[in-house]
C-alpha cells in the first residue's frame, strides 16, 4: 500500500472493505471492526480509516450509530448481463427482494440515438418509461426504457398497471424478447441521479446501453440503466 499517497490509502481501504462486504465476509447488519482495529489492520492512522468509512457511508454501504460503530447496510446485488436475463428474476434468484418505482411514462419524438437503436425513421414516436429499481428496499439503479409507439400503442397503460416490461410486452403480443447488444461504461452521478439513488453527486455509476429484440430480431426496447457502483455487481453471461 503506497504510503506517499494519502488519498490512495483511504481509497484502498474503502475498496477492500467494500469487497469484503460484497464477498459476504460481513453480512447486512454486521458490525465492522472498530476504527482502532481497522487502523491496526491496514497500518494507518484512524483519520485515514475514518475517511474510508465516511465514503462507504455516503454510498449507503454502511451506516453508523454514535457510540455503537459502523454496520453493514446492505450487500451489493449480483446481476448477470445475458441474452435472457430479467431484472426481477435475477434478483430473486440471488435471494434479494426486487421492486420497481416508475417515475414517469410519456410518448414523444425519438431522439436520433433512440431512433437508430430501434430502427425507426426520423420523427417517429416512442414510449419512454423512467424509473428506479430496488433490491431489499435500497435503490440500486435508474432506468430509461424506450419502445416503438406505433407498434405498441397500448404499452404505456400496461406498464403503469403491471410495472413489468416483460408482462407489458407479453400483453402487447410480444411473448418473448432477448438482448441483442449491451454496452457498458463508467460515469459519475449527476445531482438528480444522486438524489434518486441516495448517493453523493459525482458517485461512480455503471451505465448500460442495451437493445432488446423480439423472436424475429426486430428491436422492441432500447434501454439505458445507471447502476450504483457500490450496490451492484454486474456479470457478463452467455445465457
Amino acid at each position: 500500500m503506497p504510503r506517499d499517497k494519502p488519498t490512495a490509502l483511504w481509497r484502498s481501504i474503502h475498496d477492500t472493505l467494500r469487497d469484503d462486504i460484497a464477498a459476504g465476509r460481513y453480512a447486512p447488519g454486521d458490525r465492522l471492526p472498530t476504527e482502532a482495529a481497522l487502523a491496526a489492520r491496514f497500518g494507518v492512522n484512524r483519520h485515514t480509516v475514518r475517511r474510508a468509512l465516511a465514503a462507504l457511508t455516503e454510498a449507503g454501504t454502511i451506516r453508523t450509530r454514535r457510540g455503537a460503530g459502523a454496520f453493514v447496510a446492505h450487500r451489493p446485488a449480483d446481476y448477470p448481463l445475458g441474452r435472457r436475463v430479467r431484472f426481477h428474476e435475477a434478483l430473486r434468484a440471488a435471494g434479494r427482494l426486487p421492486a420497481k418505482e416508475i417515475l414517469a411514462i410519456e410518448t414523444r419524438t425519438a431522439d436520433p440515438g433512440e431512433a437508430a437503436a430501434l430502427g425507426l425513421a426520423q420523427g417517429a414516436q416512442v414510449h419512454v418509461c423512467d424509473g428506479i429499481s430496488q433490491a431489499d428496499g435500497v435503490p440500486v439503479a435508474l432506468f430509461r426504457a424506450c419502445f416503438p409507439a406505433a407498434r405498441l400503442p397500448g404499452l404505456p397503460e400496461a406498464l403503469a398497471r403491471l410495472r413489468s416490461v416483460t408482462a407489458a410486452l407479453r400483453e402487447a403480443g410480444i411473448p418473448d424478447y432477448t438482448r441483442a447488444s449491451t454496452r457498458l461504461t463508467a460515469t459519475a452521478a449527476s445531482p438528480t441521479q444522486a438524489l434518486h439513488l441516495a448517493l453523493p453527486p459525482g458517485a461512480p455509476l455503471l451505465r448500460t446501453l442495451s437493445v432488446n429484440v423480439d423472436p424475429d430480431g426486430t428491436p422492441v426496447e432500447y434501454g439505458r440503466t445507471w447502476f450504483a457502483g457500490d450496490r451492484m455487481t454486474l456479470t457478463l453471461t452467455d445465457d
